[in-house]
């Protein structure tokens, strides 16, 4: 990755910042946007921060590499772009890679979320990869130089999970999107993969899966359909997030020239029965 240019959302934590840091170790400049606080309706585990962003930011600069931090929403397109055009302009004029990785979650009965709920997470898991890709990719189509696009879908992107139904549409309409744009881009030389993690070291992901044993237990059985292949006693449940920067690592490097238009489970077997 050493010279490449990489714009990051949702950078503040969790994932986003184990992408960033893991990029960064292999010679990658960051564009790192995040909301940086709330969403409305959405309060099952606590929002990032500015502080969170800009503690990515001091962990990218330790390891000798250049970042630009923007606060904004993935909801709004005209603010993706300014964050864009500000992070190529100041790192050279390239941009070599984009990871679509900001998303919320909500868990409950499918008949006890909100129309806003539904609404919001549309919004944000799925038209906010859209608008994402719409703002970033035609710097990369009109430089000339290809690129790679990784869009971050989930376990329940291919086999939908428990108690987590418009989580799940999103989630399925990335892995559509992805298969899109790696279409209509290879004459771009421009790859287009998705990323479907299953239980992840988050707040996100812990907060979620503690919802769920409640829910299971209002109404059980349905909770196995998520089993996850077994893993020798001992070992942890979830998984580093560096597990799934590993794979975005290759997708986003030369190591993957040949790779586009791929689903790749990092899930632990959750997708495949």
């Amino acid at each position: 990755m050493e010279g490449k240019v990489v714009f990051i959302t949702g950078a503040a934590r969790g994932q986003g910042r184990s992408h960033a840091l893991r990029l960064a170790e292999e010679g990658a400049d960051i564009i790192a946007m995040d909301i940086a606080g709330p969403v409305e309706g959405f309060s099952q585990y606590e929002p990032a921060s500015p502080d969170d962003l800009a503690q990515t930011v001091r962990e990218v600069e330790a390891l000798d590499r250049r970042i630009i931090a923007e606060e904004g929403d993935v909801r709004n397109p005209d603010r993706l772009k300014e964050v864009v055009d500000k992070g190529v302009a100041e790192l050279g004029g390239r941009l070599d890679g984009i990871v679509a990785n900001a998303a919320i979650a909500n868990i409950n009965h499918w008949h006890a979320f909100s129309q806003e709920e539904w609404q919001t997470t549309i919004d944000i898991n799925l038209t906010g990869v859209w608008n994402t890709v719409r703002a970033a990719a035609p710097t990369m189509i009109d430089a000339g130089n290809g690129g790679s696009i990784v869009l971050i879908s989930s376990a329940n992107g291919i086999k939908a999970g428990p108690f987590n139904a418009p989580y799940n549409a999103a989630k399925f309409g990335v892995t559509a999107l992805g298969k899109s744009f790696a279409m209509e881009m290879s004459k771009q030389r421009i790859r287009v993969n998705t990323i479907h993690p299953g239980p992840v070291d988050t707040l996100m992901g812990n907060g979620a899966m503690g919802i769920i044993g409640d829910l299971d237990r209002e109404s059980p059985g349905i909770l196995p359909m998520a089993n996850v292949w077994p893993r020798p006693e001992g070992d942890p449940n979830f998984m580093s997030p560096r597990e799934i920067s590993n794979a975005i690592l290759y997708l986003l490097s030369d190591e993957s020239t040949w790779t586009t238009g791929l689903a790749m489970n990092v899930d632990q077997g959750m997708s495949q029965y």
